[in-house]
């Protein structure tokens, strides 16, 4: 990990998440590819904000460096105040662990524990208390009620996938990343899952920064930037489905 910040960086305290003159690269010599180009980016709390792109953009890098699964080959990742590029795996690890919900399109829950185990699971791991009632809020919300001591296997993948939301929700964490969340689900289930994560937004404050490739799945979020050859090159405000894929079209995507 590379640190190109010669002094120290003020973090605004209204930003979940930064990115300073972020570069990442794959491989060395004439066979590397630069997947992220010098990005500099502000996730505000209590935002919604989508990534889009077309393939190969670095969509899926901007996520994954940001949220410490990957580490930049040169410049500066926050969570809040946290300069991830300057802490070792073992404490990045920790910050995640601490500090962040993660959602992705596979619902990685845990064959062999119920619907509660698997929501609870990241608090047991880290040796935390359940805060009951944010549980119970969350359970109810997401309208898991009647599914608590169902296995996975017994659930359908849009249940399977709320209860990953739950997860990523449940130890109150600075910022959730979501990575193609409704990939896998019909576009009922699908409408479900992003009207409960524009409604944690809304009512519970969290910050959510989501990749997608569906101009529908990106209309519910607050902002969204456009990625190409690893640049943000454009931001929209207020999407609704028929401008985003106006401006993808623009994009060859």
């Amino acid at each position: 990990m590379t640190s190109t910040t010669t002094a120290p960086t003020v973090i605004d305290p209204a930003l979940a998440a930064t990115m300073r003159h972020g570069y990442k690269d794959y491989g060395k010599g004439e066979t590397a590819v630069r997947a992220l180009d010098g990005i500099s980016v502000d996730i505000k709390r209590s935002e919604f904000t989508a990534i889009m792109g077309p393939s190969g953009s670095g969509k899926s890098t901007l996520l994954h460096t940001i949220a410490g699964l990957d580490f930049l080959t040169a410049g500066n990742t926050f969570i809040g105040d946290i300069d991830l590029t300057t802490l070792s795996e073992a404490e990045v690890t920790e910050v995640r662990r601490d500090h962040i919900g993660f959602v992705f399109q596979a619902y990685n829950l845990i064959p062999s524990l119920t619907a509660a185990e698997n929501i609870r699971l990241p608090l047991d791991i880290a040796g935390r208390k359940v805060d009951e009632d944010w549980y119970n809020q969350i359970v109810e919300v997401l309208g898991l009620g009647d599914r608590l001591h169902h296995l996975p296997a017994e659930l359908s993948g849009g249940q399977q996938q709320r209860v990953a939301v739950a997860r990523a929700l449940v130890s109150k964490p600075e910022i959730i990343f979501a990575d193609e969340p409704s990939g896998n689900l019909d576009s009922k289930s699908s409408s479900e899952l992003l009207g409960f994560m524009r409604r944690a937004v809304r009512e519970f404050k969290q910050t959510i920064v989501m990749v997608t490739h569906d101009a529908g799945a990106a209309s519910y979020s607050d902002r969204i930037l456009f990625l190409e050859d690893g640049k943000i090159v454009d931001e929209m405000r207020e999407p609704t489905a028929s401008k985003v894929l106006d401006r993808m079209k623009k994009m060859g995507a």
